[in-house]
């Protein structure tokens, strides 16, 4: 795991969250994500273990809260551990 805090994109690159580091950039700019309520359009702002992501993703709105900030792309196992989804079915 990484130090405190990480930029979004590469957190939701490395959780699987986005196929590829251009989509999580997109996902971040594109102004409709929030960390832990507040509205963020930019793709270095810094996530910390504990803040919570909350973003639309397809037909749905995808809620979860970061567990552990990886230090590299892995496993889907391993970046499942990274984060909790909240978000009900």
């Amino acid at each position: 795991m990484t130090g405190e805090a990480l930029r979004l994109d590469k957190y939701l690159w490395f959780a699987r969250l986005a196929r590829s580091r251009a989509a999580a950039q997109a996902i971040a700019e594109a102004g409709h994500m929030r960390i832990s309520g507040r509205v963020v359009a930019r793709a270095h702002a810094l996530v910390k273990v504990g803040d919570v992501l909350s973003y639309p993703a397809g037909a749905r709105v995808r809620v979860i809260r970061i567990e552990a900030l990886p230090a590299r792309r892995g496993p889907a196992a391993e970046a499942r551990a990274c984060y909790t989804d909240l978000a009900p079915e």
